[in-house]
């Protein structure tokens, strides 16, 4: 599995947020994407998981495994996405909200789902918690769980980690990296921080003139 993308371009409103570029994310690699606020980061990932704002111009094409992506609905793109905030829904039970990524499975498949979802996560007997209970980090262990229980192609991590103190930082980051290189599903995380990038993966950065380049 591989996401590429081919000469993608950003702009806003006139101005060029990234030039073209080009790109390749292998299965299980995390590719890291630096920059200031407002240079283009999150901007991507949502073009690459289709809710880009109709206000942006881009050019190019984004594939995986050799389909393009661009043209289909989100629904349809099988990518995963992990935010700084967890989305979980406040309504829903811990349970429910991974109930929600798996539907129609049986029954019985479904809740075997959840409850291996629930045991990976270090989660066992907290189906049935409403996730205002839960830790920050528990909240962002349900919500890579959410994600991978819909069995992404990729993963977008969009600044996940910026909310946690320093040592869940560390430990929920090394969690979602593990899981990312055992599903052996190309991932595209982008992030402020240096230290949020994996020490083995490759780093670039958005430069003031739009230019992203290896750092």
């Amino acid at each position: 599995m591989m996401l590429e993308l081919h000469a993608v371009s950003l702009a806003l409103a006139g101005k060029v947020l990234l030039h073209p570029f080009s790109l390749d994310v292998a299965a299980g690699d995390i590719v890291t994407v630096m920059g200031p606020s407002g240079s283009g980061k999150s901007s991507l990932l949502a073009l690459i998981g289709g809710d880009l704002p109709i206000a942006f111009q881009s050019s190019g094409d984004v594939t995986l495994d050799g389909r393009s992506l661009l043209h289909k609905p989100p629904e349809a793109r099988r990518v995963g996405r992990l935010f700084q905030d967890d989305l979980l829904f406040p309504h829903l039970t811990v349970g429910e909200n991974l109930l929600f990524a798996v539907p129609g499975f049986p029954k019985a498949e479904r809740k075997a789902m959840m409850m291996t979802a629930l045991q990976r996560a270090e989660l066992t007997g907290f189906a049935n918690r409403p996730p205002h209970t839960l830790s920050g980090g528990q909240r962002q262990r349900v919500a890579l769980m959410r994600a991978l229980l819909a069995k992404p192609s990729a993963i977008l991590l969009d600044e996940p980690f910026t909310k946690l103190d320093t040592p869940l930082r560390v430990q929920m980051r090394d969690y979602v990296f593990a899981h990312v290189r055992e599903r052996g599903i190309p991932a595209l995380l982008v992030t402020h921080d240096r230290a949020d990038a994996p020490r083995d993966g490759r780093v670039l950065e958005i430069s003031g003139d739009g230019v992203l380049r290896d750092v």
